[in-house]
């Protein structure tokens, strides 16, 4: 059984946003396996499916992102699933816009949500993918930058990524974490 998490905040105001890139990949993935992400469970929406045989738990923590751990932690415990098969979409503001980044393990990269998962599931060993939302700019707050939703030239782009980033969640489980990150891992 996998778990794929995808990293975001609740509510309307962030729909759209830099920070939802995880919730927005999920929302791909789930449409590309007929799974409904609708059921409350573990501080999440959550549905169940299959990708080839093995069981997946497709999640979006309602935690906001800085404990998204808490929701992740949780699920991972009831469910018995391993580290290594949990799965973590989230936004990356060190890579361009809809270029992805596949690692096994790392630190957290400064990343808040990141940095919460480690401390709940106890080990920096489970995948991440991330999705690229550019650099921000240096006079803008961090906050304010990861907040803000994408200018409409990189609207088109980004979907592409979310597309991605599914795919990618797939061939992890399907192929394993080398082709995946021998696929993905290359500069646009």
């Amino acid at each position: 059984m996998f778990i794929i998490a995808g990293l975001g905040n609740p509510t309307r105001e962030y729909e759209k946003t830099r920070h939802n890139v995880g919730f927005e990949a999920i929302d791909v993935l789930a449409d590309k396996l007929g799974i409904s992400v609708t059921d409350k469970k573990h501080r999440a929406f959550c549905g169940m499916g299959m990708v080839g045989t093995e069981k997946v738990i497709l999640s979006k923590p309602q935690t906001y992102m800085n404990l998204s751990g808490e929701s992740i932690g949780a699920m991972a415990d009831y469910y018995k699933v391993e580290p290594d098969h949990v799965i973590v979409i989230c936004d990356d503001i060190n890579l361009e816009e809809g270029q992805l980044r596949i690692r096994t393990k790392g630190s957290a990269g400064g990343h808040n949500g990141l940095k919460n998962i480690i401390s709940h599931l106890g080990t920096q060993e489970f995948i991440r993918i991330r999705v690229g939302v550019g650099e921000k700019p240096k006079e803008m707050d961090l906050a304010d930058y990861v907040l803000g939703r994408f200018p409409k030239d990189q609207e088109a782009v980004m979907e592409e990524a979310y597309h991605d980033a599914a795919t990618a969640a797939v061939m992890l489980i399907t192929d394993g974490a080398d082709q995946a990150m021998n696929h993905f891992n290359k500069k646009k």
